[in-house]
């Protein structure tokens, strides 16, 4: 009966792991203060250098050091307005409505939206 019980424990965990792993996937950003954030709170970028729907990032190397995309793992899935570009590197990056998400090195703090309006290409992701 003992090794009954640890099975189902032990199942249930694992169940509620995978769950817990779709519900992040299936939501990469949320909505603060008017823009779009990551989970701890940093402010999301757009760049208008990228052609929505193109599956494509156009912020690479020494762009992508300054403005570090919004990183999606292996098993997440694209959900409603978010969706998955390959990058360069074959990493892959979440995007929204098509245009890749990234964070900005200078944003220190959640909420931070010093990126917003870099010359002139880089905006604040809007939800």
């Amino acid at each position: 009966m003992k090794t009954v019980s640890v099975f189902i424990v032990t199942t249930a965990l694992a169940a509620l792991a995978g769950y817990s792993s779709i519900a992040s996937a299936a939501t990469p950003a949320k909505a603060s203060d008017g823009v779009l954030t990551t989970p701890a709170g940093m402010t999301l970028y757009t760049f208008d250098n990228d052609a929505a729907g193109s599956g494509k990032s156009a912020c690479n190397g020494p762009c992508a050091t300054n403005w570090p995309p919004l990183q999606a793992e292996d098993g997440d899935q694209p959900s409603g307005d978010y969706s998955i570009v390959k990058r360069d590197d074959g990493k892959k990056q979440w995007a929204y409505k098509g245009k890749p998400l990234y964070q900005w090195v200078n944003d220190k703090k959640p909420g931070d939206k010093t990126g917003d309006g870099v010359k002139n290409v880089w905006h604040a992701a809007k939800p």
